[in-house]
């Protein structure tokens, strides 16, 4: 089954191919077949024994559009009716991303919101909406439950694949607890922090190492020395790592990912890079694709017969938006797909929940009456070839952002080719020096075990809900510590 014939669905593929049916999106017997399909599916309501989450940081439902059409050109064929791997899943509901203090959120609050039920302020990592950003109120105070802790607890394993750096705010959810999201090594922390009891986030993942057993990502320079080039002046807390998990592999490279063999409570800790693993259109043989590490991840946490939990974020997706880049957001936002794809084909969705969602938008947009294949990332054209203009006859793309770095450019000023180069950047109405989340609504999809209960419009911490309901977990110990 090629990629574009998963968006029918298997029922649907299976009748085509009885009767040699064509595949057309706009045909009206295939839609016909969905109809039957849709109404042939029943809720799924067995226990999980395994769930992972996928994080698309930044994928807003325009990214997901924009990430369709350029995979689909990419490979040289259909990019409007192309299909991504998740959209498949037969379940699907509408986010709503706000922080308690924010219209538009940030990653902080919104994988508090995801992982523990309950929604928070920004810039904060799993404490409640009690906390003061930046204020460390003691090691414990205002802490939340999270689904990772908790799935610890009772016997599953842990992973975290990212392709930033782990303490970064989305993947420190999974095992950290932080007043400051920005706290990432010592040297980040104010004084009186520390003295308060507050722990940085990459001290935690090294405390916390009886939660996650297998994190793979970057961030190298917030668990090393300053005098070796870290963020650190405590200690090199990778050797500590290596003296508390003597059995344990700690690995930097391709090779040395691939080389690892699976076997039941391995540890391993895989930093790829001192900041954030490199863009997709920027890596060397050395680096480890997201796919690539999450297939080792499985591999490991698999050999858990009571199972698994698991968080897979397309970081970088984010930052290719922040600069204003959409070649790079939408290239990473391909591999996180790619990654989705290669998951669903070594796993079993009988008895794992897998969720595909994002943590908030951006001002990224798609406009101007482009004809049917024209490129995505270049000049906005009409049905008759030549470019769309505006009202002073300049031309313009498809792809532009509400504010950002590209706000400065002068309208018309470029060429094809220009932007088409995977370092251009963008026009934006509003200049900005970084290009901002937006505060829009995101999409859940979902398949596997009570991925049925995403219906309708949600807030973003039901997703733990049904986390957490469908790996039959005891809601009263998931409560938060210490909220009075």
């Amino acid at each position: 089954m090629n990629m574009k014939n998963v968006c029918i669905g298997l029922l649907v593929v299976a009748i085509l191919q009885e009767s040699h049916a064509a595949y057309d999106t706009s045909d009206y017997k295939v839609q016909q077949l969905k109809i039957k399909q849709a109404e042939s599916r029943l809720p799924d309501n067995r226990r999980a024994r395994n769930v992972i989450l996928f994080i698309g940081d930044g994928m807003s439902l325009g990214t997901i559009t924009a990430t369709r059409i350029y995979a689909g050109q990419q490979q040289g064929g259909d990019g409007e009716s192309y299909c991504l791997s998740f959209e498949s899943f037969p379940y699907v509901a509408i986010s709503k991303t706000y922080n308690t203090n924010m219209q538009t959120p940030d990653s902080a609050g919104t994988v508090t919101a995801m992982v523990t039920g309950y929604k928070t302020k920004s810039g904060v990592i799993n404490v409640s909406d009690k906390a003061k950003r930046g204020v460390c109120a003691g090691a414990t105070a205002e802490q939340l439950a999270t689904i990772f802790e908790q799935a610890a607890k009772q016997g599953l394993s842990v992973g975290l694949v990212t392709t930033t750096r782990i303490t970064h705010a989305t993947r420190a959810g999974v095992y950290a607890h932080s007043f400051d999201r920005d706290w990432e090594a010592d040297t980040l922390m104010p004084q009186n922090a520390k003295q308060n009891g507050c722990q940085d986030i990459a001290r935690q993942f090294i405390d916390q190492g009886d939660v996650v057993e297998v994190a793979l990502g970057a961030g190298l320079s917030m668990f090393t020395l300053e005098k070796d080039g870290g963020k650190r002046k405590d200690e090199n807390l990778i050797s500590l790592w290596q003296s508390r998990y003597p059995q344990g592999k700690y690995i930097t490279n391709k090779n040395e990912l691939v080389g690892v063999k699976p076997s039941k409570d391995l540890r391993v800790l895989g930093l790829f890079a001192e900041n954030h693993i490199p863009y997709v259109l920027d890596r060397n043989a050395d680096t480890p694709s997201l796919s690539q590490m999450t297939e080792k991840a499985i591999e490991i946490l698999s050999t858990n017969p009571k199972g698994y939990i698991l968080m897979v974020e397309g970081g970088r997706i984010d930052h290719g938006h922040h600069a204003g880049n959409a070649q790079r957001a939408l290239s990473e936002a391909k591999e996180f797909d790619e990654t989705i794809a290669k998951t669903l084909s070594m796993i079993d969705t009988r008895d794992t929940l897998v969720i595909v969602t994002a943590d908030h938008g951006h001002g990224f947009v798609m406009n101007g009456y482009a004809a049917r294949n024209n490129a995505i990332l270049g000049l906005s054209k009409g049905l008759d070839g030549q470019p769309n203009k505006d009202m002073e006859g300049r031309v313009y793309t498809t792809i532009a952002y509400a504010n950002g770095p590209g706000g400065n450019q002068i309208a018309g000023d470029f060429s094809e080719q220009k932007v088409l180069a995977k370092d251009y950047t963008q026009n934006a109405l509003i200049p900005l020096e970084e290009e901002t989340h937006s505060g829009e609504d995101v999409i859940i999809s979902a398949t596997g075990p009570k991925a049925w209960l995403f219906q309708g419009f949600v807030e973003q911490n039901y997703i733990f809900h049904v986390m957490s309901k469908a790996l039959g977990m005891d809601d009263e110990k998931l409560s938060y510590s210490n909220l009075g």
